[in-house]
């Protein structure tokens, strides 16, 4: 299956949010299987982005007075035209990150799963509802939903589709206008979906596409939003956050995750070790919630390495726009960089290849083998902190006890895995181990796919929550509105404080005994 012809991308930069009759400087994005490019899109300056703010602001208090019904609507059509286009849509990820076509695939179920949970969700959770008042008779409270206003989304390159309007899709269902700024390397798996929400009805500006490096583009969201979801780098969000925290702003991230394994003795070995490359593997390991620590019981570690390895020396890598390749390409020259760097680091200072370990430029320029290392130490650089590439360890252990143990020795905290004996054991190890998210007999995908449970991480791996209802409040201000009747709290007609406040104190002692108090 060929790549999407010149004049598809050409036409997606018609949607970036720039000034069309303005002087702008261009990069090429290029084919990341070979190297070739796909096309021009313009580089973004702060005038582009301010002007973005202005039309979103113009736009987002007629679209929060809509009733949230429909609003869904308009996300329900958006959701069928990805699964009509998804061929499409896989065809515009694979060219613009390397990935294999089945990764691909996981952007278009998340985009589906996304849009039709909080599509579904939407009017109920954003429905005024009642609350205790401070006094029973006299006060009626209720709690209402208000949007922030502009939210900013930055987005990573390595789920270009899912983290920038995966993340837009419940924003704009609380009421938001949003303003996306793309990876540098990937601004067309945003552009195309662009295209899919206008058709499905979204007023346009209400979501706009900012192209452009962060220190410029990034650098402006941040300084208009009334909110900002970012993913990417722990250090990153770091500084992000106390960029938001000194305008007083909300801030969500997912960030780094350095995610553990944990396969123990009765698991089913040969389950646990084709799952695992999986996990460990998919987008060539260039996922946050991919693992890269395999904690297994002496036990079984001889035999369930044996097959690990040998079920990842039979992983197919390829660059083509079908099902044949199981592991795609790297998406970068830094990438490359830093897997071989890792790699080179540990087998220098002791390190054991059981697998792979090899750039390998017969397939593409940017292609690395799968690679497991044995006789990792924290003396390595892999050995604590992310590679975030087609690298895993893997570590026999004595016991259960010493896997949980090794497993939480981290400062991150986003995803973890469990092969155990029993569902139940797997619960009970899952229940201990510091992780924002843990897939009890698979790697991350029911996770994640779980849309109605929050996803996000612990320690540097994250602030804040998306999915589940919290994927969706967390885009609007919570408004309390309480009524009271009959009766203030001013003494009535003739009545003495005296003998008022003691009344008083005595109605709020007795509230006490009700229901909910």
């Amino acid at each position: 299956m060929p790549v999407p012809e010149a004049a598809v991308f050409e036409r997606l930069r018609e949607f970036a949010a720039v000034d069309a009759a303005a002087e702008h400087t261009t990069r090429t994005i290029t084919e990341v299987f070979t190297g070739r490019a796909l096309g021009e899109v313009p580089v973004g300056t702060a005038e582009d982005v301010a002007a973005a703010f202005e039309k979103a602001r113009a736009v987002q208090q007629r679209w929060a007075a809509r009733p949230p019904k429909e609003r869904a609507a308009v996300l329900e059509r958006y959701r069928e035209l990805v699964v009509q286009n998804r061929e499409y849509l896989m065809d515009v990820i694979q060219a613009e990150t390397g990935k294999a076509r089945w990764a691909a695939q996981e952007e278009i179920m998340g985009l589906m799963f996304a849009a039709r949970y909080f599509a579904r969700m939407a009017p109920r959770l954003l429905a005024p509802h009642q609350a205790p008042g401070a006094f029973p008779v006299l006060n009626r409270a209720s709690v209402r939903t208000q949007p922030k206003g502009v939210v900013g989304v930055i987005a990573p390159w390595n789920y270009p589709m899912l983290l920038s309007i995966g993340d837009s899709i419940p924003a704009l269902l609380a009421g938001n206008a949003v303003i996306v700024k793309p990876d540098s390397q990937t601004p067309y798996s945003s552009l195309a979906n662009v295209e899919l929400l206008w058709r499905a009805g979204l007023p346009r500006d209400l979501l706009q596409v900012v192209p452009g490096p962060g220190t410029v583009v990034g650098t402006a969201i941040v300084d208009s939003c009334d909110y900002l979801m970012f993913t990417g780098s722990s250090s990153t969000g770091s500084t992000l956050a106390q960029q938001c925290g000194k305008r007083l702003i909300g801030f969500s991230a997912e960030l780094g995750g350095k995610n553990p394994m944990i396969v123990t003795r009765g698991a089913d070995l040969d389950k646990a070790a084709k799952a695992a490359v999986r996990a460990c593997f998919s987008n060539a390991g260039q996922l946050c919630i991919s693992i890269e620590r395999l904690y297994v019981e002496k036990a079984v570690a001889e035999p369930f390495t044996r097959k690990f390895v040998a079920a990842v020396e039979a992983a197919k890598l390829g660059a083509a726009y079908d099902y044949s390749a199981d592991i795609g390409s790297l998406i970068s020259e830094a990438q490359l960089e830093t897997v071989t760097k890792h790699v080179a680091d540990a087998t220098s200072k002791g390190a054991a290849v059981l697998a792979g370990g090899n750039a390998r430029p017969d397939i593409g320029p940017l292609f690395f083998e799968p690679t497991v290392l044995a006789e990792v130490t924290d003396a390595m650089e892999c050995g604590r902190n992310e590679t975030f590439g087609p690298l895993v360890s893997i570590y026999p252990v004595a016991d259960v006890e010493e896997a949980i143990t090794l497993a939480n020795d981290t400062e991150y905290g986003l995803n973890a895995s469990v092969w155990a004996a029993s569902k139940t054991e797997g619960e009970r190890i899952a229940a201990r181990l510091h992780a924002g998210t843990v897939c009890v007999d698979e790697g991350y995908a029911p996770a994640w796919g779980s849309t109605g449970a929050p996803m996000g991480g612990m320690g540097i791996s994250g602030v804040g929550r998306r999915h589940g209802p919290d994927g969706l409040l967390k885009f609007t201000e919570p408004q309390t509105v309480v009524v009271t009747r009959f009766l203030n709290l001013d003494a009535p007609w003739g009545v003495p404080q005296s003998k008022w406040q003691p009344f008083l104190m005595g109605v709020a002692r007795a509230i006490r005994f009700l229901p909910g108090r």
